[in-house]
């Protein structure tokens, strides 16, 4: 299986630059995946979809400020992308300018008030920083930070909530899982009220989600690891509802990686919380999820390979070529698709 076998070509004008003014209102492409049917329709119109006795899997991992623009105490700036925490006051990052951040730099944000220091330097490129400051991490992040947006996207965002899900909990996340960011809490209400069960599951997004696969043999891509929980309670109503003979709607990419990297063979879904990477691509056995919520994925990425494995690969080319014919809005702030 090649990488080249999902790829597709994407108009730049359709990579979405902003949200919409209304969470809800982006079109949703519904697809069987069973005939490849499909259907235009808009986010608001999900419950039409559900069935009484389903149960959606949302994420609720937080986007941290997780971009750091400070100087060097020689001079000149740099800046600092969490992409991963290690231990309380260690992180891998990504820095700039990587010349100048070798092992024992240091890079002061806020006057001094976080001073990050480059341990060491990972085999990819990436850096092992120690941070120091007074207080709490998080809330040293929440003043000095900034939310970091995917690379493609230009624009500031007025609005860094809009870059948040309304359900948003536990922070942690480098990227956003966007596939919730269609939901409002209105929305969510109908859909509990007309008898759909309401979960959740952390997976902390690190921007490994953007990186490209630069192998040609699909099974030669080494799969980024992301930390993820399913509480107890979420485990409880997903194997109730599984018995019953309800579907799993997962919500996002990362909420199908975490349901169906905890899921035994038997199909019931285990709670705990522990790393993983697991790697998605046709020809795998889903043992947990029905359907999922989605947006549209960067040409040849593994998020391309997650859906073609849930739908088939056709399907998906065919389904995503219609999109564009039909000027869908791509990626991060873009329409969406739901599978079933």
């Amino acid at each position: 299986m090649k990488t080249s076998d999902f790829m597709y070509d994407l108009p730049e004008r359709l990579i979405a630059q902003s949200p919409l003014q209304q969470r809800d209102a982006s079109r949703l492409l519904v697809l069987d995946k069973r005939t490849g049917e499909r259907e235009h329709s808009h986010f608001f119109d999900l419950p039409k979809y559900l069935r009484p006795g389903d149960c959606m899997v949302l994420n609720d991992s937080r986007v941290i400020p997780a971009r750091l623009i400070g100087a060097r105490p020689t001079g000149g700036a740099a800046e600092v992308l969490l992409l991963k925490q290690l231990d309380a006051d260690r992180w891998e990052c990504l820095v700039r300018p990587g010349k100048k951040l070798r092992a024992g730099a240091k890079v002061l944000f806020g006057d001094g008030e976080l001073t990050a220091t480059v341990e060491d330097v990972s085999p990819d490129g990436n850096r092992i920083v120690r941070f120091d400051y007074q207080g709490i991490f998080l809330e040293v992040l929440e003043r000095l930070g900034r939310v970091p947006l995917p690379p493609y996207i230009k624009q500031q965002l007025d609005d860094p909530e809009r870059y948040q899900t309304v359900y948003s909990l536990h922070p942690g996340s480098a990227a956003a899982p966007t596939a919730g960011l269609h939901f409002t809490d209105e929305l969510l209400d109908r859909i509990r009220a007309m008898g759909v069960q309401v979960c959740f599951v952390t997976l902390h997004v690190g921007l490994g989600t953007f990186r490209p696969v630069k192998v040609e043999d699909v099974e030669q891509h080494e799969m980024h690891a992301e930390f993820c929980t399913v509480p107890p309670e979420t485990a409880q109503t997903v194997n109730r509802t599984k018995a019953a003979g309800g579907r799993i709607v997962a919500v996002g990419t990362t909420s199908c990686r975490t349901l169906e990297s905890f899921a035994g063979e038997d199909g019931l879904l285990r709670e705990g919380s522990r790393w993983t990477n697991i790697f998605i691509y046709p020809g795998y056995r889903f043992r947990c999820i029905d359907a999922l919520v989605t947006n549209f994925h960067l040409p040849g990425s593994t998020l391309m390979m997650l859906v073609s494995a849930l739908a088939g690969r056709e399907k998906i080319m065919e389904a995503y070529k219609e999109a564009v014919e039909q000027e869908y809005r791509f990626f991060s702030f873009g329409d969406a698709m739901f599978i079933h």
